[in-house]
């Protein structure tokens, strides 16, 4: 099998919306936001005002865009092969995205990856992740 490439510029448009404004925001200077229950503590993906937890308020938070492979897919059949994949973040949620600059046959559920933004036909940042390489750190809280 191919590597899965990063597909700069080849991912759908996401909706704009006033919700998301400050997350775009942080994405185009590299900083990745979660947003995080004020009442109850919890940090949520996909964010929302409210939280789904317990209904209170929500504020933004810089995360640290650690991860690990909770489950994947390669939609191998595709032209372009891509993995789909639940990473389950270092703060505690769970998200749907996709795995790029990876040899697929060399996944496994429970690897660490980290984030990349690739970008979007109009270039608003998509984020995805890519394995975590041997000798790299991790990145931490981000501060």
């Amino acid at each position: 099998m191919t590597r899965i490439p990063l597909r700069d510029g080849d991912w759908p448009d996401p909706p704009a919306s006033p919700d998301s404004a400050p997350f775009v925001a942080a994405a185009r200077e590299g900083r990745f936001l979660l947003r995080r229950c004020t009442a109850c503590g919890k940090a949520h993906w996909y964010p929302r005002t409210l939280c789904p937890f317990c209904l209170g308020e929500t504020a933004w938070e810089e995360a640290s865009g650690d991860g690990t492979i909770y489950s994947y897919t390669v939609l191998a059949r595709e032209e372009q092969p891509r993995t789909v994949a639940y990473v389950t973040l270092a703060e505690g949620p769970t998200m749907l995205t996709s795995v790029v600059e990876c040899d697929p046959q060399a996944l496994a559920i429970g690897q660490p990856v980290r984030l990349v933004f690739a970008r979007s036909r109009d270039g608003t940042p998509v984020p995805c992740f890519r394995p975590v390489e041997a000798d790299e750190a991790p990145a931490g809280p981000a501060s």
